[in-house]
């Protein structure tokens, strides 16, 4: 949750580019040979190294891992005991952990006691890569896991001589330690086996980092091999043959008296049966390298194959391809699997957060996956239909939470100024918009933030309709009406381009709210002016600016502190730059989100090709950067075969019907860029003010 989330990809090309491209390859095949599925998951990055079989799966299979007191995120945590390896993960989360549901863990020998703990360290490093993950035990076990979007199959090796069980407990989740009151809970279920080996059920649990009420997920299993014994448990060591269901802990044991087992798992948000046919995407005889190749087909299809660029440096490739890989893993595409109402619209569940992403991930979506792009707009805006608000994030068929604004406007408007059409109901798309704008979302009363809705929506609209601006008697205050006047911009970039006059110039106006915050005698290193604090009787609170007090939920900063958020206003960056003095380089590294707007960097490699829809392609070709550290600086530009002397391109110049980028580097900055300034279309006459620049 930084608030500057471009540091993911963004450091090249373009502003835009720089992210979307940060490291690229050679043309070839196996591209997935470049991905560490590990990458991320050490120092809090929560990164899920676990199996997904496709772009957005819904199924992702890997270990659960606690060490007592950290959070495992993802599941996983480079040091502990595995206690499960389950079939729901997120990737990238943070606040609390979620799912680490419909879980497994081998034991050797009979099982005496399924409530005990069971849990096991690893023998040896867990291995990875794109659909594929072992774990070994020190109990002698190996796992090998592979799936399909809605299946899993589980590879077991127990050592020769002993008694092979598999305990399935339904209260399994991923705990929390931070004692925030976001920890999950296990709130009931249900078990069967049925007489020929297979079992059936359900668990109910809540909570998590989005503080979701009850959700129910089904699923339905199978084994390669009749067990010798099987027996459900419920609440306690008693073995049971009938069905286990209540509060209590509860599942089924299942011991073999042969060392190789294959397990098959799959799951559904609808229905036990729904659950069985998407079991059935594993055939009995599938095997796990067979599902592993698969998933790598898909990858370097839908994702990997989209760019080519000259490099033989394996650390670079390895970091583009590992990057490019963990961004498509969530959301979760839930599409005829979401219990909540019917619907024809695609689904998606599982995002984290559009506070994080709407800056750098989502126009890069855009650019990669366009369909995928198109149906989870669709999605956003049918969730507005039957849920009340668009979600900024979303769990468990759930909205939450919201950091700071409704940012799901800036994602819906980035993509109707881009010409995102099909299938998406933008008179629709617009009224959701107004919703977050407009209406004051009910207030979930957060133990974190209890003064207003962190569910959906803007909570602190009573104030930014009265005053303008907001006042401390609202949490994140300040970072708030920055996201805030960014939001509205959003509306009056969507309204202008529908034709609604009245609504584009009153958002527009709205969108210069930012400005109410501003305290010009605001003074941090000898620099002035910054965005504070403001009373109710329009008083600014003195405040450092270099400090944000806990930067967290209840605090007036989120994440960041003044010198971030008051350089933050990029859709009306004509005004900030005069409240800061004049030009300056005040523009960070990240797309210009609800804008066509794309600035110019240098890029890393001395070629890139993008391939872009329909067959068109944007190719990037750079001299004089055989040494990216020292030729650093753009000397020269042409873009589609002319000379460019803009800072800045469209969307239209390079991506609509693809194009092609020209650079020249060296290792000394120049005035290269004398003509028009990048947009700034929320500032009074920027048009009429246009003037040299040094980039």
């Amino acid at each position: 949750m930084a608030l500057v989330a471009c540091s993911c990809l963004f450091t090249g090309i373009l502003v835009c580019l720089s992210v979307f491209f940060f490291e690229f390859v050679q043309a070839q095949s196996n591209y997935s040979q470049y991905v560490n599925v590990f990458q991320g998951t050490r120092g809090g990055g929560n990164r899920f190294p676990g199996v997904v079989a496709a772009p957005f799966a819904m199924v992702k299979l890997g270990p659960d891992v606690h060490d007592g007191k950290m959070d495992a995120y993802s599941g996983y945590l480079p040091s502990g005991n595995i206690f499960g390896f389950s079939m729901m993960h997120e990737s990238g989360t943070g606040g609390a952990p979620k799912y680490g549901v419909v879980s497994q863990m081998p034991v050797v020998g009979e099982v005496l006691n399924p409530l005990a703990d069971l849990s096991q360290p690893r023998a040896v490093p867990d291995q990875g890569s794109v659909g594929y993950y072992k774990s070994s035990l020190s109990n002698g076990v190996t796992i090998e896991l592979s799936a399909t979007e809605h299946a899993g199959l589980y590879s077991y090796s127990f050592p020769n001589g002993t008694a092979s069980s598999i305990v399935i407990d339904i209260s399994h989740v991923l705990p929390s330690f931070r004692g925030l009151g976001w920890e999950q809970h296990y709130a009931g279920g249900n078990f069967i086996i049925h007489h020929d080996g297979h079992y059936e059920g359900s668990g109910i649990y809540n909570n998590g980092w989005n503080l979701s009420p009850d959700w129910t997920i089904y699923f339905c299993g199978r084994f390669n091999k009749r067990p010798a014994r099987s027996w459900t448990f419920n609440g306690n060591t008693s073995r049971s043959s009938t069905p286990a269901s209540g509060s209590a802990r509860l599942g089924g044991v299942f011991t073999f008296s042969e060392p190789k087992i294959m397990s098959r798992v799959g799951i559904s948000f609808i229905s036990t049966s729904r659950a069985c046919v998407n079991l059935e995407e594993i055939t009995e005889n599938t095997q796990i390298a067979d599902l592993a190749e698969a998933a790598q087909r898909k990858w370097e299809d839908e994702v990997f194959s989209k760019i080519q660029v000259s490099s033989t440096n394996t650390d670079d490739l390895q970091l583009l391809y590992s990057s490019l890989y963990g961004m498509f893993l969530i959301p979760s595409n839930r599409t005829g699997e979401n219990p909540g109402w019917n619907t024809r619209e695609p689904y998606y569940d599982d995002i984290f957060t559009l506070w994080d992403t709407h800056r750098c991930h989502t126009p890069l979506f855009q650019i990669l996956q366009p369909t995928a792009y198109e149906a989870f707009i669709r999605s956003l805006i049918d969730t507005w239909r039957h849920a009340g608000f668009i979600p900024d994030a979303r769990s468990s068929n759930y909205n939450g939470r919201v950091q700071g604004g409704s940012n799901a406007d800036n994602v819906l408007a980035d993509a109707y100024i881009k010409g995102v059409r099909g299938a998406i109901n933008w008179t629709d798309g617009f009224s959701a918009m107004l919703t977050d704008a407009e209406v004051v979302p009910p207030n979930n009363h957060d133990p974190q933030a209890p003064d207003s809705s962190t569910k959906e929506g803007r909570g602190a609209l009573p104030d930014w309709h009265t005053y303008g601006y907001i006042t401390p008697g609202f949490s994140r205050a300040v970072s708030r009406a920055v996201d805030y006047s960014t939001n509205d911009f959003a509306l009056h970039q969507v309204a202008a381009g529908l034709g609604k006059a009245a609504e584009s110039s009153k958002y527009l106006n709205r969108s210069r709210n930012w400005r109410n915050h501003w305290d010009p005698a605001a003074t941090s290193h000898s620099h002035t002016g910054f965005l504070v604090p403001r009373l109710a009787n329009g008083s600014f609170v003195p405040q450092d600016p270099a400090s944000c007090g806990g930067c967290y939920w209840a605090d007036e900063y989120y994440e960041d502190n003044s010198w971030i958020y008051s350089m933050n206003a990029i859709h009306d960056v004509a005004e900030l730059k005069r409240r800061v003095g004049g030009d300056w380089q005040i523009i960070g590294l990240y797309p210009l989100t609800g804008q066509t707007t794309f600035l110019v960097l240098s890029p890393w490699f001395p070629s890139l090709t993008l391939n872009l829809a329909n067959g068109k392609t944007l190719t990037v070709t750079t001299t004089g950067s055989s040494d990216r550290n020292t030729a650093a600086y753009v000397q020269t530009l042409k873009v589609n075969g002319k000379v460019w002397d803009k800072p800045w391109v469209s969307w239209g110049d390079v991506f609509e019907n693809g194009g092609s980028m020209e650079y020249v580097l060296g290792p000394e900055p120049v005035h290269w860029a004398k003509g028009e300034l990048p947009p700034s279309p929320a500032s009074s006459g920027w048009e009429r003010n246009q003037q040299d620049v040094h980039f």
